[in-house]
């Protein structure tokens, strides 16, 4: 089988059982890999009532029939039912543990079952070891994972959590490689609920390819796609993805305390331009990757990997904290205690407003960012305070009677884009699968960067259409799986060439956009029947009824409504967001 190894482990740990199951053709070429086949997988198997901490639950770890092969081809996704939002999930990472996994013979692994003792799991093309773990439970992801090395092999790739996935944090991440994370929607504390400390895996198979020669005369064609685009050839290999810093802060839509201005003063003082000029030692990469956008950093305590530009955001301007060296090293401590920083930052800001409303006893107002390490610290136990922040902002914000002080979609904490600045956006948080999520469709590049072409970011008219198309191809490229920066490099055609070259299924464009919005549309299905409706897809009230006050987007408000009725429309949903018979018919859906 081209592309594919051809079969999914499956290990019970409650029982220690394992066993193989071989792909079905027909499911591959109507859903990849990836997060199609992992949504699909999820969905056939796991009843919405069962809860995502409940021993029956799934946690499913994919690659991709792209894995292991091109640019950027070392992800994997993982798969199951957010903890922190209750809607299908899946969370992606990079480095190279999927590339890696994939070298071990199987396409993915389903979790099921719950260990009565912490255990990893050592998986090679040979065997699947359960070890115990209680010796690294409670200690954190990179004294995990330098332990699991010594007792398996140098060359193995490890996937583990940390504190606060044992913890069961709603919002932990999954740790690979050391510094990658599978970081939203709590997958880690899905895999801490199954006393599953890790996963370390070492493989020598090799993927086949249908047309080796083909594909590597193609290969050029992508370097120099990838070189040639101003994003994926310059931008990001220079300065990382910080280097949005500076330009959403001059487009008013950088969001500084919470939300409540699109403006940070200081953006400059925690900009990529100057995380390059202080900490930066290097940078690195992925694997196959040439774009190298990651960060090795140094502070005057510590070194390690980043931080991104979402989480220069969540612990800089949406604290109102402009001390980059604390921002770094709050990164630095999310990765080694296992947490999403979007939402470990947004979190905090929003407890920071509730102190102001006076309905929450918090210890830290704007700007003290000498509070943020050991508030990090308390999420991660839940120690005081951090036992009430470690439920998210949405849950932490209706405990205290200020539900509208979070600033999330479906549970899930909006990353740093401002939605007021950016109508189609707004629309593609909103209507998100999995919640306040800008990787389902980034129209941010054309709102803003102007990629592939410029699109009015004030205006409603032609949104539903281009969020429909972006949120469709990034399905299937989360599927692949490649990196999602290739989108600004590369077409539906250049994807398409690619999966054809390296599986020979011979698929067209239509029927590649096709998989992408079967993905999306069954994965609404499942949040309907999980109890999700139209209702779900709105924007916290200050985006709708509270314009910014100052910058190039003051006095702006998002005009949702009308884009989310011809959203439906366009997407063959009724009018309350549900996939009619045709469309179900269509897609050949059974759910």
């Amino acid at each position: 089988m081209n592309g594919w190894m051809g079969k999914i482990l499956e290990i019970n740990l409650s029982n220690h059982e394992q066993k193989s199951i071989p792909l079905d053709p027909e499911m591959i070429r109507k859903y990849l890999g990836g997060r199609g086949l992992g949504v699909k997988l999820y969905t056939d198997r796991v009843p919405v009532d069962i809860k995502p901490f409940a021993p029956e639950n799934i946690l499913i770890f994919m690659t991709g029939p792209l894995t292991g092969t091109v640019a950027t081809s070392g992800r994997y996704q993982v798969i199951s039912r957010s903890p922190l939002t209750g809607t299908i999930f899946d969370s992606s990472s990079g480095g190279r543990f999927g590339s890696v996994l994939k070298n071990t013979g199987y396409d993915g692994i389903i979790i099921t079952g719950k260990s009565e003792k912490p255990v990893y799991l050592y998986l090679n093309e040979q065997k699947v070891e359960f070890r115990d773990a209680t010796h690294i439970w409670g200690k954190d992801t990179h004294q995990t994972n330098r332990q699991i090395l010594t007792e398996t092999t140098t060359r193995a790739s490890i996937a583990c959590i940390g504190p606060a996935g044992e913890n069961k944090v709603l919002f932990a991440a999954i740790m690979n490689d050391k510094d990658r994370a599978a970081g939203r929607g709590g997958m880690g504390a899905v895999m801490g609920s199954k006393n599953l400390k890790a996963i370390a895996v070492q493989g020598n198979m090799k993927v086949e390819i249908f047309d080796p020669v083909g594909l590597k005369e193609y290969e050029k064609k992508i370097d120099r796609l990838i070189d040639k685009n101003p994003v994926t050839g310059k931008s990001l290999p220079v300065l990382g993805t910080s280097v949005l810093v500076n330009l959403i802060n001059a487009h008013g839509m950088y969001p500084t305390e919470n939300f409540k201005r699109g403006i940070f003063n200081d953006a400059e003082g925690t900009s990529g331009e100057k995380l390059a000029e202080t900490f930066l030692v290097n940078r690195s990469a992925c694997y196959k990757c040439p774009i190298a956008c990651g960060r090795k950093t140094r502070t005057s305590n510590k070194e390690g990997e980043g931080p991104e530009y979402e989480t220069i955001w969540a612990f800089g301007a949406h604290l109102g904290v402009n001390n980059l060296e604390i921002i770094t090293e709050a990164n630095y401590l999310c990765n080694e205690l296992g947490l999403d920083t979007i939402t470990t930052g947004s979190t905090i800001g929003c407890a920071i407003e509730l102190r102001e409303k006076g309905v929450f006893d918090f210890p830290m107002n704007w700007g003290e960012a000498d509070k943020i390490l050991s508030l990090i610290e308390d999420i991660a136990f839940k120690k005081g305070v951090g036992e009430d922040l470690a439920f998210g902002s949405k849950k932490l914000a209706e405990k205290y009677g200020e539900p509208d002080l979070a600033m999330q979609v479906k549970g899930l904490e909006i990353p740093a884009y401002d939605p007021r600045g950016a109508q189609g956006q707004a629309l593609s948080f909103a209507t998100s699968n999995r919640g306040g999520c800008h990787m389902r469709g980034y129209i941010i590049s054309p709102e803003i960067m102007g990629q592939p072409v410029f699109m009015d970011r004030y205006t409603i008219n032609g949104k539903a259409e281009i969020v429909v198309l972006l949120q469709n191809i990034s399905a299937f490229v989360d599927s692949l799986i490649l990196c999602r920066f290739l989108q600004f490099a590369m077409g539906v055609t250049t994807f398409r060439d690619i999966l054809n070259l390296i599986t020979g299924i011979e698929i067209n464009d239509e029927e590649l956009l096709t998989v992408g919005e079967r993905i999306y549309s069954l994965e609404r299905l499942y949040n309907l029947k999980a109890g999700f409706t139209r209702k779900d897809d709105t924007l916290p009230p200050r985006f709708l009824h509270e314009p910014l006050e100052e910058g190039p987007s003051r006095n702006r408000i998002v005009d949702l409504d009308p884009m989310l009725i011809e959203y439906y429309q366009l997407r063959g949903w009724d009018k309350e967001g549900v996939p009619t018979k045709k469309t179900i018919s269509r897609l050949e859906l059974e759910f």
